[in-house]
């Protein structure tokens, strides 16, 4: 029986990457995301959710849990992928509570939710979580300020969970810098330069594809990485070494 993982976010550019590797390598795949949302046809089975309204309505929560779990048939997760995420670019003076509760609920409450939902589960197959942070958890820009504390915050809780969980589950963080997916492309059309000035800020002279956080994802997740946990692994081409000094 193939093993099973779980993608959130799975539509996404990053998503839909995550879950076509874990396909390929026969793995059994879940994807979630909001309704009306279209997730890729390498998935196996889609739940679609709303992470907001499950980290604030304990009967919603009970039956998106419900959901995903009809599609586990009786085979216990394996691998739980959190990469869904909200990225709100607002000035400070324009950051509302509801922008606060959103990005920290969906960005770093249901990848504890969800965790927690399936830790028992994990803790049976000896599995894998992967979270997909961001370099915004350490070098940021400004109008980012909701953003980069969230995925700051989601590299916390992967080392106090991989300390607490230890000989139970490996739980790890990718953080990527820029990566071309189909939103990223979006926003640089029509601007060549710009957007090939973005690659030349890494020291490896692009930004990252999509599929390369996948296979970074894969690894992490795979046997080959077995003594690892409560790793940042980070996948920013360069740019996190560079000094960005004026003369």
């Amino acid at each position: 029986m193939a093993d099973t993982a779980l993608v959130t976010g799975a539509a996404g550019g990053i998503g839909q990457a995550l879950c076509q590797e874990f396909c390929q390598s026969g793995y059994y795949v879940i994807g979630l995301d909001l309704p009306g949302t279209k997730t890729p046809d390498s998935c196996d089975a889609v739940v679609f959710a709303d992470l907001a309204m499950l980290c604030r309505d304990q009967d919603y929560q009970s039956k998106v849990l419900a959901q995903v779990r009809s599609h586990l048939n009786s085979n216990p997760l394996k691998v739980l992928i959190n990469n869904a995420a909200i990225q709100v670019v607002k000035p400070v003076e324009q950051i509302t509570p509801t922008y606060w509760h959103a990005t920290l609920d969906v960005n770093l409450v249901a990848p504890f939710l969800l965790t927690q939902a399936f830790l028992g589960d994990l803790t049976i197959t000896q599995g894998s979580i992967v979270n997909i942070a961001s370099i915004h958890a350490t070098l940021t820009k400004p109008e980012f300020v909701c953003y980069a504390t969230s995925k700051a915050a989601l590299v916390g809780l992967t080392r106090s969970l991989a300390v607490e969980l230890g000989d139970r589950v490996r739980i790890n963080a990718i953080t990527p810098a820029a990566v071309a997916t189909p939103m990223l492309l979006a926003g640089f059309e029509g601007k060549n330069k710009a957007f090939e000035e973005l690659g030349q800020m890494h020291p490896i002279g692009r930004i990252a594809t999509p599929q390369e956080v996948a296979q970074a994802a894969l690894f992490l997740a795979s046997d080959q990485a077995s003594f690892i946990t409560g790793a940042v692994l980070s996948l920013d081409g360069g740019i996190g070494s560079r000094l960005h000094d004026p003369v």
